[in-house]
């Protein structure tokens, strides 16, 4: 069959390798992909946000599946198309990602069905948000209510600081529409963990949890990204967290949506941090998350066309594991995640790992040489026996590139 996948990150590219390997997928296209993606895949120059051209290219090119890999799409509604279109697509529609795509929604639907968060008001009104910080006091979490490339969030140890970026949302409009309101939540203190599911309707299937690394620099310093790194499984989440977690949040947050008249279908993300008084979620994404999905999916045994395909179904994918773990560490452009500087050379990259390269933020330029095109750049991972190990590989790969002037990775990712 033929496959579409729509993004160009790092996880599209694990997407397309994780495609690759299956017996019944004869071509894969990606919309717009990026240069790691080229080798692996048919790119075609088409925006993640032109649905009408991307149904257009379904249908002409009889894609089979098409798999939405990042936010955008979803939150405008291309689920909706092209299921209107009689094409096979996974994941949620628009109303359901409203999970995602919505700060607001996502924590009103868990306070209405009970489901384990943090403390939050949701404010227009500037003014009236820095004195309910000033009530609260700090540290305490500003978060923009739409979509922000995972930038949208300050974790704030000052009110001062709280405020400012207050001010930024509402006032500056930094995030322009997506900041036109804000969440303030209550600061928790724990260990972060993320759990994907496969999700249809009220059927629910956990992965395996991983664990990502949102701030810039070592020691969980500098400010929040995309990711700068994540390693799977994580061996202080137990099976009796697992268990928790799936029976008072996911499940009753599928029934939940049910209920809300907006059932989920796809890949659902749950943000989790283990609290003194238990597992809360932090928040939901409405898709893989970026950069779990590149140390998930290389310890997932089965064929990913045959999983969605039987969750969508309706029938139990039987999940199965590889025994190990992954480790995932990110390359990003100095400046990352404030401007970066576009097109620039890529270091040589050693041909020899004993694990996995992924192309995010990469194009080439007229020279033909690999240029850097965003922030995050590429990740290097491995699997291993150990997690020691899997972080010992990525480490030892990444001191054997020269000339990294232009680039920087935390040091301390699966590191324990």
């Amino acid at each position: 069959m033929k496959v579409l996948v729509i993004g160009c990150g790092g996880r599209e590219h694990m997407l397309v390798k994780k495609l690759n390997q299956s017996a019944r997928v004869t071509e894969v296209f990606v919309a717009p992909g990026n240069a790691g993606i080229r080798a692996e895949a048919t790119c075609i120059n088409i925006a993640i946000d032109a649905i009408d051209e991307l149904l257009r290219f379904a249908k002409k090119e009889a894609i089979e599946w098409t798999i939405v890999g990042p936010e955008i799409p979803l939150a405008n509604g291309i689920v909706d198309q092209f299921r209107a279109a009689d094409l096979n697509i996974f994941g949620p529609t628009k109303a359901a990602a409203l999970i995602e795509s919505s700060k607001d929604f996502s924590k009103t639907l868990m306070k209405k069905y009970h489901i384990p968060t943090a403390r939050f008001q949701t404010f227009t009104d500037s003014n009236q948000a820095k004195l309910y910080i000033k009530e609260q006091g700090a540290p305490i979490v500003v978060k923009a209510d739409g979509l922000a490339e995972g930038k949208g969030v300050v974790v704030a140890m000052t009110e001062q600081e709280a405020c400012e970026a207050v001010e930024q949302m509402l006032e500056s409009n930094c995030f322009g529409a997506a900041g036109a309101q804000v969440v303030i939540e209550e600061f928790l203190i724990g260990e972060e963990f993320s759990l994907f599911a496969f999700v249809e309707g009220e059927a629910v299937y956990p992965m395996i949890p991983a664990r990502d690394y949102k701030r810039a620099f070592d020691g969980d310093q500098g400010p929040n990204t995309g990711g700068m790194g994540a390693y799977s499984s994580v061996p202080d989440v137990s099976e009796a967290d697992l268990e928790f977690t799936t029976e008072t949040i996911l499940k009753p947050v599928a029934r939940a949506m049910v209920a809300e008249g907006r059932p989920y279908t796809g890949v659902l993300y749950a943000g989790l941090i283990q609290t003194v008084s238990g597992i809360k979620v932090i928040e939901f994404n409405a898709r893989f998350g970026d950069p779990e999905t590149q140390v998930v999916l290389p310890l997932l045994e089965n064929d990913l066309i045959d999983v969605i395909e039987a969750v969508n179904a309706g029938v139990d994918p039987k999940l199965t594991w590889r025994d190990g773990y992954a480790v995932g560490v990110v390359v990003a452009s100095s400046g990352y995640p404030k401007v970066c500087q576009k097109g620039v050379v890529l270091p040589k990259l050693p041909e020899t790992i004993d694990g996995y390269l992924i192309q995010a933020g990469t194009t080439f330029d007229d020279q033909q040489h690999l240029v850097s095109n965003g922030g995050r750049i590429f990740l290097v991972g491995s699997v291993q026996k150990t997690l020691a190990e899997a972080s010992e590989e990525v480490y030892r790969y990444l001191r054997n590139i020269d000339q990294m002037d232009n680039f920087y990775y935390r040091t301390d990712i699966g590191v324990i």
